[in-house]
């Protein structure tokens, strides 16, 4: 269940990478293409388990059948919950399995290539400044930001759309494009505190933090932010929307 033939990091460096891109499809599962795995989560199947790989892919499949496997399993039977709670906490559910294999994985290499305690304590810090898959999915880890940010923060949270690159200025509340020197209306530069909360905003798809060189639109319905590239949503065609929808949003609907 590899997705791309063996691949065995040695280093605290490799792991940790390894570590992010089966996190990023993991969460790519749980909310950009989460119609899509709701679907291939079917109860009538056997017991299925959701898997991340190294690409940033991600596989909705029956377990390893070798005993003991090579890498350490996910969560077993993910479909048969599905239809038994409402869909939020099943995804909740299953981010947090997510999260549990997540280390496991990230651990085994640790232990098979002889990882000592600075090195098992390097890693573990590492992948600790990442929100957990659970954070980005419950959005937990914006709130947690707007925390930290409400003393300092004395304007709407959407008071970054304001900024305006050179002659490209951005529209609506829901749209951000800032460069290397962003300016308010008026000339004044944006001061530290602003600047900080931009750096701790979370991407709503792939968890990244925010990044001065590049496009986030804000979804009106849920409030997340996402990376322009994550959600296929380019400047030009930011411009003529009138109300931006997320995938996880635009996907929701009754469940029987």
């Amino acid at each position: 269940m590899d997705g791309g033939g063996p691949y065995n990091p040695r280093t605290v460096e490799e792991v940790f990478r390894d570590f992010k891109g089966r996190r990023a499809g993991m969460i790519k599962a749980l909310t950009t293409d989460v119609e899509e795995f709701y679907q291939q989560c079917d109860p009538e199947k056997e017991n299925l388990c959701l898997y991340g790989f190294p690409s940033e892919q991600w596989e909705v499949n029956l377990p390893a059948e070798e005993v003991p496997p090579e890498l350490p399993e996910p969560a077993l039977g993910i479909n048969f919950a599905r239809d038994g709670m409402q869909e939020k906490d099943w995804l909740s559910l299953v981010a947090v399995h997510s999260d549990a294999w997540l280390l496991a994985v990230s651990f085994y290499f640790g232990a098979r290539f002889g990882f000592d305690k600075a090195d098992r304590k390097r890693l573990f810090n590492m992948i600790n400044d990442l929100p957990t898959i659970f954070e980005v999915v419950t959005g937990t880890a914006k709130k947690q930001v707007k925390e930290k940010s409400s003393n300092s923060n004395h304007g709407s949270n959407k008071s970054k759309s304001n900024h305006k690159r050179g002659s490209e200025s951005v529209t609506a509340n829901k749209f951000i494009k800032s460069a290397e020197k962003d300016e308010f209306p008026g000339g004044l530069e944006m001061d530290e505190e602003d600047d900080e909360e931009h750096g701790e905003t979370l991407c709503g798809a792939c968890g990244e933090n925010y990044a001065s060189d590049e496009f986030w639109i804000c979804c009106d319905i849920c409030e997340k932010w996402f990376h322009g590239k994550c959600v296929k949503i380019t400047p030009a065609r930011a411009e003529h929307i009138k109300q931006y929808k997320c995938p996880s949003c635009s996907n929701k609907r009754s469940r029987p």
